[in-house]
């Protein structure tokens, strides 16, 4: 598999999945995400992205979303290996800007600090 790419092995995609990765997952938060990372068995990184109608209409959704993909696919080799990673996007985070997702998303993934 490529480096940077994002294919479908790499994706949470059952409703089950979500729920096992917020029930055992550890979770932490800013301002704007929360982020669950549980150990899986299948050694692959797989991404989760949860966004309520909270959060904005579906085109700010939608961008969010599309905003955290970019951020698990260019930054995934920095994230905990063979884990599911669910990303929840809380209300306000629809005003967030590529740099600043990065930059909060960064302090919550710091690899010297124990999920």
């Amino acid at each position: 598999m490529k480096q940077f790419s994002f294919g479908k092995e790499e994706k949470l995609l059952r409703p089950q999945e979500f729920k096992r990765a917020m029930r055992k997952g550890e979770g932490r938060g800013t301002d704007h995400f929360t982020v669950f990372i549980l150990p899986n068995q299948i050694n692959k990184r797989r991404l989760g992205i949860t966004a309520s109608r909270k959060v904005g209409a579906a085109t700010r959704r939608n961008r969010i979303k599309r905003l955290l993909r970019e951020f698990f696919r260019l930054h995934k080799s920095c994230l905990p290996p063979s884990s599911d990673i669910l990303f929840i996007a809380k209300p306000g985070a629809d005003r967030v800007n590529y740099s600043e997702l990065c930059e909060e998303l960064k302090i919550l993934l710091k690899p010297d600090t124990p999920f």
